[in-house]
This record gives structure tokens, C-alpha cells and sequence, in this order.
């Protein structure tokens, strides 16, 4: 599967590659970033294998994660996109975005077009989900300025998540994604 690049007017959204692994590594290793997400992840060698789960997340299910870059300066700020895997709660919007660069809206941009994008390919996809860790503040105000809204609670990877969700159709009425 080719897996697509998106362009939003700020960010990028592309396929990573073992360059990225530096950068990835400098942003997975900052215990702030990582502390909802299951801690640091301080080596390159497991960096890379995420970043391999993330390239296999497109060939077993159409959807992943991408790189986010900025634009204007060609800096790698983090990961977004898309994750499915078996027994999930629906195909997630995913984003994690490097400490460095909170507070930009760059989490809401991208998700947004991994929404959009998501809607636009799969017909059949009558939603998209969103799975929190209840503690994550930041990642709850994402889901809920992406006009989802939480559905439920799901044990994950062996921790409570809460499930937040957007329909098909209440994207559809959403403002455009720039507009966010």
C-alpha cells in the first residue's frame, strides 16, 4: 500500500522513515510527553519499532499513524493519523505531539485531517473513536475541540481508557477543519 501524504496549512502529515528515528527518540524520551502513554521510550532501536508498528498498522488495516512536520520549517514535531488493531473499539484518531510544540493546535490540525481523510476513504466507517487515558487533560481537550464526545470507557492495553467519538455525519456538519 502507497500510504498517502496530507497537507494541512500548517503541518504535514507523511510517511515516517529510519530518519525519523532521531527526532522520534528526542520526543518519546521526555518523561512530561510520555507520562499517559506508558513512559519514556528512550532508545532508538525502540523507536524504530514503533515506528515499523506504525508502517505495519498500514498494510494490515488501510489506516496509521503519520509524521508531523511543520511546515515552515521542515521540523518533525511528533505522530498522528489513524490506528486499528483487532479488538480495538473502532478505528482511533491518534495524536502525539512533542512538548516542545504544545499549545499550537498542532494535535487538533492534524487530527482533523486524519478525520477528514479517514471519512473521505472508508465508505463504510460510520465513526472514529478516540481512546484517552483518563488523566490525559490535554488529549480530552483535543478530542472534545474535534466536536467528539465520550461515548464510554474501555480497558486497553491494560488500562482504563475513556472512549471519545465523532459520527460520520456530525463531522460532515463540523466547521471546515482550518476553521478549528
Amino acid at each position: 500500500m502507497e500510504i498517502p501524504t496530507l497537507t494541512t496549512r500548517r503541518l504535514i502529515l507523511r510517511p515516517g522513515d529510519s530518519g525519523d528515528v532521531e527526532a522520534l527518540t528526542r520526543i518519546w524520551s521526555d518523561p512530561e510527553f510520555a507520562r499517559h502513554l506508558g513512559g519514556p521510550v528512550t532508545l532508538p532501536d525502540a523507536v524504530w519499532h514503533q515506528l515499523a508498528g506504525c508502517l505495519g498498522c498500514w498494510q494490515l488495516t488501510g489506516v496509521g499513524p503519520w509524521c508531523v512536520v511543520e511546515r515552515d520549517t521542515g521540523t518533525l514535531v511528533g505522530r498522528a493519523g489513524l490506528w486499528d488493531e483487532p479488538g480495538w473499539p473502532g478505528v482511533e484518531a491518534i495524536w502525539f505531539i512533542g512538548r516542545p510544540w504544545w499549545g499550537r493546535g498542532y494535535a487538533t490540525e492534524a487530527a482533523a485531517a486524519s478525520i477528514t481523510w479517514a471519512f473521505a476513504r472508508r465508505p463504510e466507517l460510520d465513526r472514529v473513536v478516540a481512546a484517552i487515558v483518563p488523566a490525559n487533560d490535554g488529549s480530552l481537550r483535543v478530542a472534545r475541540r474535534l466536536g467528539m464526545t465520550r461515548t464510554a470507557t474501555a480497558y486497553l492495553h491494560e488500562e482504563p481508557h475513556a472512549l471519545y467519538a465523532v459520527s460520520r455525519d456530525a463531522w460532515a456538519r463540523r466547521a471546515a477543519p482550518g476553521e478549528l
